[in-house]
């Protein structure tokens, strides 16, 4: 589980490609403090696992569903990468629920200059949109931000300063692609509330369920 709240930008080493796999050498610093193998760390978002470290780096393996799913399949020796360690239970719960389990990609198809600010327009699937709200949460590239405008093919974002410098976000142009992962808990209310039951009948959604359960 993450926050949303990236701890460092990181390079990538080294990519040995397979058929229809990866394995990640990622250069880090600050990631690696108490790194242990077997331990999840966010990668533009996507929860990846180490599977060895060393002073200065660490490798992950990325199979094929994450490749198909994510923007981690255009990365290459070189490309900068945002990177968050698994949140811990005594720290401050910053930014959202982050799983690191990716709904998707989307692109950037606009980016202005506001004051201090930077938006970015960012264009998605009708399936990953659906989940998104004015004011919401959404993850791009595994960065907890808010959403201040949505439309049915697009959302946009505002970024301060500060997330500007702490992340990969700044080396971003028009037309890139970032990985997006939705607020779970829409996802969530939206099974619980299409599940059928035993007697195979749905339940339907009404200001009297609503009352009659505490809302």
């Amino acid at each position: 589980m993450f926050t949303g709240i990236v701890e460092e930008i990181a390079s990538i080493k080294n990519i040995q490609n397979g058929k229809n796999s990866a394995v990640l050498t990622i250069a880090a610093k600050k990631v690696l403090e108490d790194v242990s193998i077997g331990d999840s760390i966010a990668v533009n978002g996507v929860c990846l696992t180490v599977t060895n470290f060393s002073s200065g780096e660490f490798t992950v393996d990325v199979m094929h569903e994450t490749l198909k799913k994510s923007s981690l399949a255009s990365l290459k020796n070189g490309s900068k990468v945002n990177l968050e360690r698994a949140m811990l239970l005594n720290g401050r719960f910053g930014g959202h629920i982050v799983s690191g389990h990716i709904d998707g990609t989307g692109e950037i198809i606009d980016i202005k200059k506001d004051d201090n600010a930077i938006w970015y327009a960012i264009s998605t699937e009708k399936r990953i949109i659906k989940y998104i709200i004015e004011k919401g949460s959404i993850a791009i590239d595994g960065i907890s931000l808010t959403v201040a405008r949505l439309s049915e093919s697009s959302f946009d974002v505002s970024i301060i300063p500060h997330t500007q410098k702490e992340t990969i976000l700044k080396m971003k142009k028009i037309g890139d692609i970032v990985n997006l992962e939705n607020d779970c808990i829409g996802k969530y209310v939206e099974r619980l509330m299409n599940f059928e039951d035993e007697d195979d009948t749905k339940k339907d959604l009404t200001m009297e369920f609503l009352l009659e359960n505490g809302f």
